[in-house]
């Protein structure tokens, strides 16, 4: 999870990769409110900004559960007609932000040790992206 800068403030939990992404959201969020604790960051009434795989009700109570609000693109489901009801929060200036978090992304991808997954042992692999996000943010500092 990023700040609007790019910044990484808490790293998800990674998954293998036959695994989907949208069940580690509540283990991430938990990561979060540590992080934002320990530090003095608030979270009440923060966007959170994820693309449509994470379009789901168990996740949205989850986030504001959280104290956060949601911005999530409708997944559209394979469906021909519009759905009924009330319409979900969407602001397009918010998620234009996104690029900056695949921006951040991106920038992980550089490190081949970490995109092939060599290492098997999780928390040794969860050290190895901590390291990667240092080492962005240090080549960002410096000027490189």
């Amino acid at each position: 999870m990023t700040d609007h800068n790019g910044y990484v403030l808490s790293p998800l939990p990674v998954a293998p990769v036959h695994e989907t992404e949208m069940i580690l959201l509540p283990e991430g969020l938990n990561a979060l409110k540590r992080v934002a604790k320990t530090v003095g960051l608030t979270r009440t009434g923060a966007y959170l900004n994820l693309d449509a795989g994470f379009d789901s009700t168990p996740n949205r109570t989850c986030m504001f559960n959280a104290g956060m609000i949601p911005h999530i693109t409708e997944n559209p489901r394979n469906r021909k007609r519009t759905k009924r009801g009330r319409k979900r929060l969407f602001n397009a200036t918010i998620h234009a932000l996104r690029t900056r978090v695949d921006r951040t992304l991106a920038w992980e991808d550089q490190f081949k040790r970490l995109l092939l997954r060599f290492e098997h042992i999780q928390p040794r692999h969860f050290g190895m992206n901590l390291l990667a996000y240092t080492l962005i943010k240090v080549r960002e500092f410096c000027g490189a």
